[in-house]
């Protein structure tokens, strides 16, 4: 099995095990992972998703062989009515948060996976690289439209034009990683921090994410009116209720997802 998927109560982990290639991306990897963050994203039971790798390498980058005619087709990512594109270039995006563990090489796909994620732990011996410019074309799974927001113009087109490494301890200097790690740790701390926004209220954690990720896509002002409007859906909730009774009653919220 090319992805292992695993849940664990509310979170769904999903772990690329392709380790004798160095998780190198071939199609029915990326069908699989998309299958599983459908899941994720249909099961209301499901509250956070964790990916991970298996291996001292996230992944080695994309399997050429497998990929190069659909990446010269002009549609690379085609979703089936299952699926959920885990680059977000295409289709509906999930809603709810994802934490990503990444240790080792984390080259291209695993990059713009992790640029497309919403919590990064690394492991203090991760390298990441776009190598596509040293293979002839360009990244096309995000990272061109996503990494100069996320550390900056300049500092994205140093890796992105050159193919060269960035370390761990500067992708956290930069923002773009949130904990680092010791080499084989990295799950560990990874689905501990997922298990903390397990047990912060689901319908206000994706009302969250959905406001923010609003404001970054389409600008302050776009983002101000469904703010409040999704505010009050999730006021009426059971969850909202329950939230409002345990500081009365001060004690720790049981959250249900209703």
């Amino acid at each position: 099995m090319s992805i292992e998927v695993e849940q664990r109560d509310h979170l769904l982990l999903m772990g690329a095990r392709r380790a004798q290639k160095m998780n190198a991306l071939n199609k029915d990897m990326y069908h699989s992972l998309a299958r599983a963050l459908h899941r994720l994203e249909h099961d209301p039971e499901l509250w956070v998703g964790v990916i991970w790798a298996e291996g001292p390498h996230f992944t080695s980058g994309v399997d050429l062989s497998d990929w190069a005619e659909a990446f010269a087709s002009g549609s690379p990512f085609p979703v089936a009515e299952d699926e959920i594109d885990p680059f977000a270039m295409s289709g509906p995006r999930l809603s709810k948060p994802l934490v990503i563990a990444v240790q080792g090489r984390c080259y291209t796909w695993g990059w713009e996976l992790l640029l497309n994620t919403d919590l990064r732990v690394a492991a203090t011996d991760t390298r990441f690289a776009m190598l596509e410019v040293r293979r002839g074309f360009y990244a096309c799974g995000g990272a061109t439209l996503r990494l100069p927001t996320e550390i900056g113009w300049a500092n994205a087109q140093r890796y992105l034009l050159t193919g060269d490494e960035l370390g761990a301890e500067d992708a956290y200097r930069l923002g773009m990683v949130q904990q680092l790690c010791a080499p084989g740790e990295q799950l560990d701390a990874a689905i501990a921090l997922a298990q903390r926004v397990a047990k912060a209220a689901p319908l206000g954690v994706q009302g969250s994410l959905r406001s923010s990720r609003l404001r970054m896509l389409e600008g302050e002002a776009a983002a101000i009116g469904p703010m409040f409007r999704g505010m009050a859906e999730v006021m009426r909730s059971e969850d909202a209720a329950e939230g409002v009774r345990s500081f009365v009653e001060r004690r720790e919220a049981v959250f249900r997802g209703r």
